[in-house]
């Protein structure tokens, strides 16, 4: 990634690196790009959703949503998301407000109960491991960490894991019982997983019966440009495959509409829908169905949804642009750094030197700008190369986001300077 320079070159890039620092220091800055959280603008969008629903307080079939009952969710908010989501409404539930914790959820309840095509609970087998294409979602490694799963890394391409690594370690260990997958505008590189990849995880030979792929299709409608990208249905290939059971999809409301009071989504088989179903109504005799109906009324259709994220990406493109053109003018042809350019999603990935993520990190936070950790793409929170940095930039200003871009610059070119001198 670096590029050769004269010792009196770099001496001069390096004593100017440091003055820069020195400056962004003296600014006293207070900036936070640490999480995708929607920006107060995007939240204002979704205003409306909280006079709703007004007086009325039944669903579509009748149903008094004040009540309790309707473990699957309101028919109609199903319908919605059924073509979003890529599962039919039939086999797609709508429960509370976090999909994370219906991820959580599948594996307690894949922990404690027996999974269709499973022989025995996960709990009574002597060892269970996830694969975690990397870089990776920071929560989806901290549940498997949480309940002692073993995590082994996959290496991420251009078009989803590498299929070629996943298919012969599916194939040959049992204890390999499922792998994370952010499908579509992938946290955190914005990677998209083609129809290839997609045909192979459907019908790839796994050697324990009870693999499943937790698809989590956060970002299933949120597109940065006039083209957005469609990415092949998961649940159809693996029943077209002979894998029906295999898909576990998630997706959920939280960065369309309220992003503390959205909808969660579970799609899956019969078999599956049924096992969740039938260990859920152990711990709920219901959903929050004033709030599903408050999204019916709110987004109205399939049609409402894709408007509704037309006014989110007026909001969040001119941002990535403006991370994409700071990088450009403060980092562009050093060496010191490459970014992806993501068509969708919440996150731009920052790659400096092997060795210098944790400094950039560090520095960024003395000048009062604070990144999410180094090695947080990575289980256990440990990035060997110490090289990837996720940047999240929703939620501040455009004047704030610049003013924490320009300073991110400004620690890679010290910290990268500084390894070359050393």
């Amino acid at each position: 990634m670096t590029t050769e320079l004269s010792p009196d070159a770099l001496t001069g890039l390096l004593e100017r690196a440091r003055q820069d620092y020195q400056d962004l220091v003296g600014r006293g800055l207070s900036l936070d790009l640490t999480r995708g959280k929607p920006a107060p603008e995007q939240l204002d969008l979704s205003a409306d959703l909280l006079s709703l629903p007004g007086e009325r307080h039944t669903s579509a079939d009748g149903t008094d949503v004040r009540n309790y009952g309707g473990l699957q969710g309101l028919p109609e908010l199903r319908e919605i998301f059924a073509e979003v989501l890529q599962v039919p409404a039939g086999q797609l539930l709508a429960a509370g407000n976090s999909s994370l914790e219906l991820m959580h959820d599948c594996l307690v309840h894949a922990l404690l109960s027996v999974l269709p095509g499973a022989e025995s609970r996960w709990v009574d087998q002597e060892r269970i491991a996830f694969l975690c294409p990397i870089p990776g979602y920071d929560r989806h490694f901290a549940l498997c960490e949480r309940f002692g799963i073993d995590m082994i890394q996959v290496p991420m391409t251009a078009e989803g894991p590498d299929m070629d690594v996943v298919e012969r370690l599916v194939a040959e260990n049992p204890a390999i019982k499922g792998i994370w997958c952010v499908p579509k505008y992938s946290n955190p590189d914005g990677v998209c997983y083609s129809d290839a990849t997609v045909a192979r995880l459907a019908s790839m030979s796994t050697a324990a019966a009870d693999f499943r792929i937790f698809w989590d299709n956060a970002y299933a409608a949120h597109h940065l440009t006039d083209e957005p990208v469609e990415i092949a249905g998961l649940l159809a290939a693996c029943a077209e495959a002979g894998n029906p059971d295999r898909a576990f999809v998630f997706g959920s409301t939280s960065k369309i509409t309220a992003a503390g009071a959205g909808v969660a989504f579970f799609g899956s088989s019969p078999a599956n829908v049924q096992w969740l179903l039938g260990n859920n109504a152990k711990r709920s005799i219901g959903p929050d169905k004033v709030n599903q109906l408050r999204h019916v009324l709110f987004l109205r259709d399939a049609d409402g949804v894709r408007a509704h994220m037309e006014r989110q990406r007026a909001v969040l493109q001119p941002k990535f642009e403006t991370v994409a053109r700071i990088l450009d003018a403060e980092l562009g042809g050093t060496g010191l750094a490459t970014w992806t350019s993501p068509k969708g999603g919440y996150f731009v990935t920052l790659e400096v030197p092997d060795g210098c993520a944790k400094e950039v990190v560090r520095r960024a936070a003395e000048a009062g700008i604070v990144l999410t950790p180094a090695g947080a793409t990575h289980p256990y929170g440990d990035d060997p190369r110490d090289a990837v940095i996720r940047i999240a930039p929703s939620y501040p200003g455009l004047a704030e986001l610049e003013q924490a871009i320009e300073g991110l610059a400004v620690c890679v070119r010290l910290a990268g300077y500084e390894q070359q001198v050393r």
